[in-house]
């Protein structure tokens, strides 16, 4: 039987085209989850499980999901004992199948909780409860009140306030309701026929991007999208009228000077290196290290001082250069499940000492050694002494360089290839930091489950691919010197 489950009807409501493939195409590589977005699902399924510890007494429909009548059944049969709150209800009205997290037994009815992993209510979240709302209801089951239980971002570990938060949202939903009946009708109706049209546009991104991307869009390197800092809204709206590509915009178009030096470096299909760039590069004293983190994010913390989802330095790479030219490396990854920062900080500060300069790219590195100011106080003052070395390379790029090739991105990996064609991360394992943080969390937390063979090729990936963004730096500045005739290691500001 089609039928529409809640994840469906979310789907659906954001575009039907991408309800249809997930119900017709199930087996599509764009709905196979990667190593981050299986730890997503993996984060959530450990939340729901902490969250039900809230509820106790509560019941379990613990039947498999393909299991439709012994878990209605069951629901049915927890309603009639009077289970104070029974989590995975299940029910099936009118070809819509919904199983809910919690529902809960109070003031003569049932409230409707939908326990989600963020930190916060999203509007995103009100089609999700609606329509298992109007399932029970329709299955007889007084829904009285709904609410989103999320995490607590002012939580942090240990045991510093309450993990959960429940936010009441039956108004929005009381408001959502009356259209779900012919929302589900035009679902049912979709996935009876042929693939559905449906135009590209905002909902190709929001809520969350569609996995089928690439099957709706042009691939254009100057696609409108593309355009520096223009933000997928705006992008949109010049596509309604007409505007399709950068090149195509009218030449009164007010934008951001580096907007405009993308639009010149495409016009004129050259690299736009500004004369300000060699004063830029005068920061950049040397000898200079150049600075990475790697860092772990989990849904429920497990160090000290975190919060739900709050990033934790786990690795770092130091590229140093000599005075002759040559460079040192210093590659540092936490071993264990126990809190690394501590260890981490007293090596950065070591491997940091003789550096004038510290290149970074981005304020990343730098919000993460504050945070380390404040978990180990006694290193405060080494640690502040690190931040004043730190120099962000990333304005120096966005400020003097553009390539036709960064589409639109100022990120380290985008600029590398256009800027070192020489150097990439394609014989690299590990090419992604998103993928770097779970499988740092894998080492760290999970290692007993993973071989040794393989424990020992993981660390070793992650090793290799925190060294190569530094030394992607490395290549990179050294890049910028050539482009301003600059050379000297000592004093980035003699040109030679």
């Amino acid at each position: 039987m089609t039928h529409i489950s809640k994840s469906r009807f979310v789907a659906g409501v954001q575009c039907l085209k991408l309800l249809w493939w997930k119900v017709h195409e199930p087996a599509a590589p764009e709905l196979q989850p990667d190593r981050v977005l299986q730890d997503r699902f993996d984060q959530g399924t450990l939340v729901g499980e902490m969250a039900r510890e809230q509820f106790p007494g509560g019941v379990l429909i613990d039947f498999p999901h393909t299991a439709w009548a012994e878990r209605i059944e069951a629901t049915q049969a927890a309603i009639e004992s009077g289970a104070p709150a029974i989590f995975e209800a299940s029910f099936l009205t009118d070809q819509v199948y919904v199983a809910v997290d919690v529902l809960l037994r109070e003031n003569g009815g049932f409230t409707l909780i939908e326990v989600k992993s963020s930190t916060s209510q999203k509007d995103e979240h009100i089609p999700d409860a609606a329509i298992q709302t109007w399932a029970v209801r329709k299955g007889g089951v007084p829904v009285l009140h709904v609410e989103i239980m999320h995490l607590n971002k002012e939580y942090r570990h240990p045991g510093q306030g309450e993990l959960f938060v429940r936010t009441d949202v039956t108004d929005q939903v009381e408001t959502y309701l009356p259209d779900v009946q012919a929302m589900v009708q035009v679902q049912l109706e979709v996935l009876e026929g042929p693939l559905p049209e449906k135009a590209i546009g905002l909902h190709c991104f929001e809520p969350r991007e569609c996995p089928f991307h690439a099957r709706c869009w042009p691939e254009d390197p100057e696609h409108i999208t593309t355009l520096y800092y223009l933000g997928k809204a705006k992008a949109c709206r010049y596509m309604a009228q007409g505007i399709n590509r950068i090149g195509e915009l009218p030449a009164e178009t007010k934008l951001s000077e580096t907007a405009r030096r993308q639009v010149r470096a495409l016009r004129e299909r050259r690299m736009v290196v500004e004369p300000s760039l060699a004063k830029a590069l005068t920061a950049f004293e040397g000898p200079l290290g150049y600075l990475d983190f790697e860092t772990v994010s989990r849904a429920v913390p497990v160090w000290t001082g975190l919060g739900p989802w709050q990033h934790a330095t786990a690795q770092f790479s130091y590229h140093e250069e000599g005075r002759d030219g040559s460079h040192k490396h210093v590659g540092w990854l936490a071993e264990g499940p126990d809190d690394p920062r501590r260890e981490l900080a007293e090596g950065l500060i070591e491997a940091t000492a003789g550096a004038k300069r510290i290149v970074t790219y981005s304020s990343f590195e730098q919000t993460r050694i504050r945070e380390l100011q404040g978990l180990v106080p006694e290193l405060a003052e080494p640690l502040q002494e690190l931040l004043g070395k730190l120099t962000d390379l990333l304005p120096v790029m966005r400020g003097n360089v553009y390539h036709p090739d960064f589409r639109g991105s100022f990120s380290l990996k985008y600029v590398l290839t256009p800027m070192v064609p020489e150097l990439t991360y394609d014989d690299l394992v590990i090419v992604d930091g998103m993928v770097a943080s779970v499988e740092i969390a894998r080492l760290l937390f999970v290692a007993h489950k993973i071989p040794v063979e393989e424990r020992d090729r993981l660390r070793k990936d992650l090793l290799a691919y925190c060294e190569r963004d530094t030394w992607a730096m490395v290549r990179l500045m050294s890049r910028l010197r050539h482009l301003t005739g600059t050379r000297s290691v000592r004093g980035l500001g003699n040109n030679g």
